[in-house]
């Protein structure tokens, strides 16, 4: 047989599946839609841009963001890092953005223990510890956010008195309608040493919690982290004092004229948003807690009890693993709302980024740019979070085996 016989004749069928349009293969079809939507949007975004420059010109309205070289004349009552009236506006603007995030970053961290605290006590067995925990989600949620700020800021200005005759309950601590003045620790080598070492124990603490982790999958014992690490965090600075000599130096606030000087003062503007922030915000998060932790299976309990596991390990090893599957993707919500409800601020006179830039808008005229930060700003707060938030979501899944 000749040898030309024995390939195989290309089969008609197939050649023709190969040369079908591509508005009828759904691959190349949904690429060109994409490419289509694309072009729209730019198109719509182009016509809106250019027709808003078009009128600001014709309204003689300056546009861009040179004025952010420009000096703000302007003082701000908090700020993170120096600042004056001869600061740019662009610094002015880092600031506002700085308090938005400490703000942030501080409740974020205050509201997850609160919450946390509340959401496991309205499943205690105890009935008075259930229902006080019910009690304060209830109020706690359906009282406005706003109406709490109000409320904490009116604390201050109302029940405080003034510097002179500020409540002195402990050495080196005032409460006035100035807000709280704290003492702090000095600038000394010492301390700067203490905090290294902090730092050091927490990360010796993560990797020890990692293999004791592993260990016990291994081995099935169960090392003491817990002892072990609060140990370590709160040893090592403590070596690291006795070995330096045991200083002992305070920065304390004094009454100097008409207000305080040294140490940290906490504005009534800053501890009502915060406190505001928090209380509304953990009343949502002890239920995401609550229903996170009852969503595991009962039989989860039962078997870890019958191992001879004592509560506090069920609830660590066997019941909050597997409920954070189902509460890190409303925790996140809730975490981007305290974020953008501190926005708020600006009804209580806390200079976070939005009043900040509502006051370079009502001195430069540059509307569309200030509100374009805002959403820039907020964007990129939310947008990162979401990302820590979705890394830590896929850290925690179960894997199956």
């Amino acid at each position: 047989m000749d040898k030309s016989e024995t390939h195989l004749t290309p089969n008609p069928y197939l050649r023709e599946i190969e040369k079908v349009p591509f508005w009828l293969d759904p691959k190349k079809r949904a690429v060109f839609y994409q490419i289509v939507v694309f072009c729209m949007v730019g198109l719509l975004a182009y016509y809106l841009v250019s027709n808003t420059v078009l009128n600001l010109k014709r309204q003689h309205i300056a546009t861009g963001f040179g004025f952010l070289h420009k000096e703000s004349s302007f003082e701000i009552g908090e700020s993170v890092i120096s600042y004056s009236a001869a600061s740019s506006y662009g610094r002015a603007l880092l600031v506002g953005a700085l308090n938005t995030l400490k703000v942030s970053f501080i409740g974020i961290i205050v509201t997850l223990v609160i919450g946390t605290i509340i959401g496991i006590a309205r499943l205690s067995t105890n009935w008075l510890v259930s229902k006080l925990a019910g009690l304060y989600i209830e109020v706690m949620q359906d009282i406005p956010v706003l109406l709490q700020l109000f409320f904490w800021y009116a604390i201050f200005y109302e029940t405080l008195p003034s510097p002179r005759q500020a409540l002195h309950p402990v050495k080196g601590l005032f409460l006035s309608n100035r807000g709280v003045a704290l003492p702090i620790p000095a600038s000394i080598p010492t301390y700067k040493y203490m905090f290294l070492a902090l730092l050091v124990g927490c990360v010796v603490s993560y990797f020890l919690r990692k293999w004791a982790r592993k260990r016990q999958e291994e081995t099935g014992k169960i090392f003491p982290v817990f002892i072990t690490s609060t140990a370590m965090i709160l040893g090592f600075p403590l070596i690291t004092w006795l070995v330096s000599g045991a200083p002992i130096k305070i920065d304390a606030p004094r009454l100097v004229g008409f207000n305080f000087k040294g140490g940290i003062m906490l504005s009534p503007e800053f501890i009502a948003l915060l406190t505001g922030l928090v209380l509304y915000t953990s009343a949502f998060v002890a239920e995401v807690v609550r229903a996170g932790i009852q969503s595991v299976n009962k039989g989860q309990r039962e078997a870890a009890m019958a191992l001879g596991l004592k509560p506090p390990y069920v609830l660590n090893l066997v019941i909050l693993p597997q409920a954070m599957r189902v509460i890190i993707p409303p925790l996140t919500s809730q975490m981007l709302n305290l974020t953008k409800n501190s926005s708020l601020a600006v009804a209580i006179g806390f200079p976070d980024f939005v009043s900040v830039a509502n006051t370079c808008i009502n001195q430069t005229g540059q509307a569309v740019e200030g509100v374009a930060l805002i959403m820039a700003v907020y964007l990129i707060f939310s947008l990162s979070t979401s990302a820590f938030m979705n890394w830590y979501n896929k850290k925690a899944a179960l894997v199956e085996r």
